[in-house]
């Protein structure tokens, strides 16, 4: 009779536990699909696969640069609009194999120390992906006084269960190989969206969103959607597409910093999730052009989506290479706020996501050209 009982509430609590459903909608697939795939800086293969099957049928043109970003152009007459967003996110390198069996990893992007420890990983080698999780040292061996303390990341070794070099050898994997978290996408509550990489995978799925709705209502310019390379090691791809584009006007979009968790100082980022997308009014790359940034202002009171404007300090984006390419560019960057960036799980909005959609197709329809040759018009004014 005991061990029926117990069997039953091993039951019922295994009913308890959260069921993941299929993702929803044609948008919420992509987004799953997108934050799933692996793609640290130079590995962004997996990830471009998805981008070009999404946005060739709606292209008139694909193209690449010489670093692997996407080039889709739609509209053949007007001014050069570069909707940029990237396709890298943060991860890793292997660095060398010990003779134990353990793997050392360079880390590619921004990350904190403490969000390494403990985490599982996936390691892409010549066999296909290995799983692999980071050390952490035991809390029954850890003196008190130590408990609190970050590990380094140089203490910290990638653990594929192996018992040797030979083993590391076997499962494909070394030197050079890359390493992205794991941390599978699912559906939370009221709308929020929970997966790795949303810098800058969301991105990604604005500007193809916005593609298939500007491929079919029109606008007034040649568009070039940039799905870039390289933007956490140094905003590489951006540089190279902006020189093979050579843009009027400059648009990236981004995964943004919400500040709305528990024990932020709230100098340090004001959106909120909910609120609608954000347009940063400084970073530490970049500062946007005063009129783009007005009628980006401007655009979203005119369709009623609610605009949080932000600046935040230690962020760079692919706008700040956009800007000084073809002898200068007025830029923005526009960003879905995200909460947990550069680690395994980060949390979005589904309407701000959709209300940046609506965003950036309005925007991009009022880039005539006397519009944009006002935006780039400096010459000072007479009164």
């Amino acid at each position: 009779m005991r061990r029926f009982i117990l069997t039953a509430a091993a039951l019922a609590a295994c009913a308890a536990l959260p069921v993941h459903a299929a993702p929803g909608d044609r948008t919420e697939r992509l987004l799953g699909e997108l934050a799933n795939a692996p793609g640290a800086p130079g590995f962004e293969e997996p990830v471009r696969a998805i981008v070009v099957r999404e946005l060739a049928p709606l292209a008139q043109k694909i193209s690449y640069d010489g670093l692997g970003s996407v080039i889709a152009q739609h509209g053949s007459k007007g001014p050069r609009i570069m909707l940029d967003a990237h396709m890298d996110e943060v991860g890793g390198m292997v660095r060398r194999v010990t003779p134990q069996g353990f793997l050392t990893m360079q880390m590619l992007g921004g990350w904190l120390d403490q969000a390494l420890v403990g985490q599982r990983w996936t390691i892409i080698g010549a066999k296909g992906p290995v799983t692999a999780v980071t050390t952490i040292r035991d809390v029954h061996v850890t003196p008190q006084d130590e408990r609190t303390r970050v590990t380094p990341r140089t203490a910290i070794y990638l653990d594929v269960g192996a018992k040797s070099a030979a083993d590391v050898a076997a499962l494909g994997i070394g030197p050079g190989d890359q390493v992205v978290p794991d941390a599978p996408f699912a559906a939370l509550a009221n709308g929020r969206l929970l997966g790795k990489a949303w810098d800058d995978r969301v991105g990604l799925a604005v500007v193809i969103e916005a593609l298939r709705r500007l491929a079919s209502d029109g606008h007034p310019n040649q568009l070039f959607i940039a799905a870039t390379t390289q933007e956490e090691t140094g905003l590489r791809g951006a540089h190279t597409a902006a020189d093979v584009i050579k843009p009027d006007i400059g648009i990236a979009i981004e995964g943004g910093v919400a500040g709305d968790q528990p024990g932020l100082n709230p100098d340090e980022t004001q959106a909120v999730l909910g609120g609608g997308p954000g347009i940063f009014l400084f970073d530490s790359s970049a500062q946007p052009n005063a009129k783009l940034a007005a009628l980006v202002a401007s655009t979203a009171a005119a369709i009623k989506v609610p605009l949080q404007k932000d600046l935040v300090q230690g962020y760079g984006d692919d706008s700040a290479e956009i800007q000084k390419s073809n002898g200068g560019v007025p830029t923005v960057n526009l960003v879905v706020p995200a909460r947990y960036t550069h680690a395994h799980n980060g949390i979005i909005d589904r309407a701000d996501f959709d209300r940046t959609v609506d965003l950036v197709v309005a925007l991009i329809k009022r880039l005539d050209a006397a519009t944009v040759a006002e935006l780039r018009d400096f010459t000072p004014s007479r009164r």
